[in-house]
């Protein structure tokens, strides 16, 4: 049991950095981390990618998707560990206190938006199995169980509740493929799925697909800093590294292809869609496996979430409100974006702060490599991280909104010119405060 001091240092984790007496252990930080890999959506994405590009290319883009995720991850979770900062006390650093506060904002939408599809893919389901579970109280049902969930904190919750679902998780994705295989017999021709002459690039436009995930960049930093200094090479080199995304984007992104090669009458390839044909073929089995998958990575939507948005309003607004009253304050406007008709604004939305975020990830690396001083903590805008975030994202979404060929190109650009110019601006600010004239001694102290 944790002492006094360690329970309150554990409630005060979001809003100071991580003292080592409130970290966790591999195994524990593993299990609550790892309740992200399990999704319909990993499973769709890669299904829609090998439909539009291909099968080959989308396994191309997902395996170069996997060494650049476990690559940056491993920078970042060494990093978060290191200093027990979270995304938005880091975000301090780099932009000040209102360019934090915008970060803040971006992710809780953003884990916000993702709990409201994850959330609708298992209502959809309970109303689909029994219908006379009607949609909006399937919705409320999802809502009331997720936001308790998230009451106990990572250290001596998340990762026990998350640790037991896994096995059933990786054997509900095994069912599926056997009932699969058994049912419409094994699809020799699953690699040819697709288009019937893919384009030669497609690999590259599944790869950039990826990065339209990137907050999972920031989803890292969050929980990483749970993780002890003596196992940050474990966390760097496995947890959040290479061995995390083979099971998140290529393991799931594969059994999508296939499925969706075999599964000739799901119809229209959606989340819902593939939710049916999991429903057929497993029936209340299927709805479990569903329920399994949406519920682990709902438990890191509403967690980070919540955090998120308490400390989104406690640096803004000096709004000093628990924990639990955020997490309800989360699933009240889950539930409301659940039952509303949003569904193509909020993927408009994500594309948008996607942006954001991938260049919110290029001004991060190059802080850490730079090692950023905690000196503009205290000010409203540090211009040098502001700056290259701004003029990042302009390109990038200048770039989406162009051309086809341009559009292809739009994330790689924010990125790379992110590291840049914050590398740039830092060098510049340097150099103007060492031209700055030092002040003269008093005659008196003058020898």
């Amino acid at each position: 049991m944790a002492s006094a001091p360690q329970s309150r240092a554990a409630d005060n984790v979001d809003r100071s950095a991580l003292p080592e007496p409130v970290r966790m252990g591999k195994l524990s930080l593993t299990m609550a981390w790892w309740a992200v890999c399990s999704a319909v959506f990993y499973i769709v994405v890669g299904a829609s990618l090998a439909l539009t590009y291909g099968a080959v290319n989308a396994i191309i883009g997902m395996a170069l998707s996997v060494v650049s995720y476990g690559l940056i991850n491993s920078v970042i979770s060494r990093f978060a560990i290191r200093s027990g900062l979270s995304v938005a006390q880091f975000s301090r650093r780099l932009f000040g206190r209102m360019g934090a506060s915008l970060a803040t904002l971006i992710f809780f939408s953003t884990a916000i938006y993702y709990a409201v599809f994850e959330g609708s893919v298992i209502a959809f389901a309970i109303n689909h199995l029994f219908p006379g579970v009607v949609y909006w109280a399937a919705a409320a049902l999802v809502v009331l169980y997720s936001v308790p969930l998230i009451f106990g904190s990572v250290q001596h919750w998340l990762d026990k509740f998350n640790g037991v679902l896994l096995p059933f998780y990786l054997l509900g994705l095994l069912a599926t493929i056997v009932v699969s295989v058994m049912h419409y017999g094994y699809q020799a021709n699953w690699l040819q799925y697709g288009p019937a002459n893919p384009s030669p690039w497609g690999w590259w436009n599944c790869f950039t697909y990826y990065m339209g995930v990137w907050v999972l960049m920031m989803y890292t930093f969050d929980y990483a800093r749970f993780g002890r200094e003596e196992d940050s090479k474990y966390h760097a080199r496995f947890n959040f590294g290479m061995p995390f995304y083979l099971v998140t984007f290529f393991l799931n992104g594969v059994a999508g292809i296939y499925l969706a090669s075999s599964l000739r009458d799901a119809g229209a390839l959606s989340e819902t869609a593939v939710v049916v044909a999991i429903l057929n073929l497993l029936g209340i089995a299927g709805l479990g496996f569903v329920w399994v998958t949406q519920t682990r990575i709902n438990t890191a939507n509403y967690y980070l979430a919540t955090v998120n948005m308490q400390v989104f309003f406690h640096s803004l607004f000096n709004l000093k409100l628990p924990k639990l009253v955020w997490a309800c304050v989360v699933g009240g406007v889950v539930y409301i974006l659940m039952l509303a008709d949003v569904f193509a604004w909020l993927l408009q939305a994500l594309a948008y702060q996607g942006v954001f975020v991938v260049a919110w990830v290029g001004v991060a690396l190059a802080g850490i490599a730079h090692n950023v001083p905690p000196d503009h903590e205290h000010v409203a805008i540090n211009p040098v991280g502001v700056g290259a975030w701004f003029i990042s994202v302009a390109l990038g979404i200048v770039l989406m909104q162009g051309p086809a060929s341009f559009a292809a190109f739009s994330a790689v650009a924010t990125f790379v010119s992110a590291c840049g110019l914050y590398t740039l601006f830092s060098q510049w600010a340097r150099v103007s405060v060492n031209k700055l004239p030092k002040p003269r001694r008093p005659a008196s102290v003058r020898r």
